[in-house]
């Protein structure tokens, strides 16, 4: 009796420790934010969020083994919902920025696309400062956007910020804004659709400010979190190395997103 307690005593510790032994994934939370940004994020008709940038993030996740959460977020506590911990990354479309980098650290960039402007059909003009004289320009509100138009277009009637990117492409699209800046490929999924198609044209790229615009997007988090930045730099490196990131890219464009000039939100 004694050799058979010993021998089951034996096989649980056994079993105990090798349960121990299987690593879990660390669970992270991914903060995007809470709006249709088409083709980077927007909820399927089951409300689940699909898009190139859920990819990208999954990608990266499944290459450094993490559970990763999608964690919708408003984009203008974006931020503070990162340092308050109520989310652990932002994967949502940011752009790298001295400004930003005194609140939260960044990543490696992760893709790089132009700035642009757009307006109706019927005006025609550029996106230079002169161009955007006496105009009201839409912009969405905490972006590098609104800063860039603020800094560069002073000649403008107004800078009208936006809660969202929609609010701002709707209000260029009934005429109650004369043109609209944003990332060249959000517009360009916009003027795609039958409303952006009827009412709007590309007026042109902005001129580069790399202190404004920053270098390119990357993944937000803590300043403290080091290891973790360190696993999204080296499951970025892994997925552009092994062709994940050119097999994921190429379902939603024909360029090459990760290099370009100057970008996002």
């Amino acid at each position: 009796m004694k050799t058979v307690l010993k021998t089951f005593a034996a096989a649980l510790l056994i079993g105990v420790a090798a349960m121990g032994g299987v690593a879990k994934a660390e669970q992270v939370k991914i903060g995007i934010a809470a709006e249709p940004y088409p083709p980077f994020t927007s909820p399927d008709a089951s409300g689940k969020w699909v898009g190139w940038e859920i990819d990208f993030v999954n990608a990266v996740c499944a290459e450094e083994k993490l559970d990763c959460v999608i964690t919708p977020v408003a984009w203008d506590g974006i931020i503070p919902a990162l340092t308050t911990k109520k989310i652990d990354a932002i994967v949502s479309s940011m752009s790298i920025t001295d400004e930003r980098k005194k609140t939260i650290d960044f990543s490696d960039k992760y893709y790089n696309t132009p700035t642009a402007i757009i307006g109706p059909k019927d005006q025609k003009f550029g996106a230079t400062p002169d161009d955007l004289k006496g105009k009201v320009i839409g912009v969405q509100v905490s972006t590098v956007h609104a800063v860039y138009a603020k800094k560069h277009f002073t000649g403008a009637q107004e800078i009208k910020e936006y809660q969202t990117q929609d609010e701002a492409n709707n209000d260029l699209a009934a005429g109650r804004i004369d043109a609209v800046q944003a990332d060249s490929i959000a517009l360009g999924e916009f003027l795609k659709t039958d409303q952006g198609k009827a009412c709007c044209d590309l007026k042109g790229m902005v001129a580069p400010d790399d202190e404004v615009l920053g270098p390119g997007v990357g993944v937000g988090v803590r300043k403290e979190d080091t290891a973790l930045k360190e696993k999204f730099n080296a499951g970025i490196k892994a997925i552009r190395a092994n062709g994940k990131y050119d097999e994921i890219s190429k379902k939603y464009f024909d360029f090459d997103i990760y290099g370009g000039a100057t970008q996002s939100n």
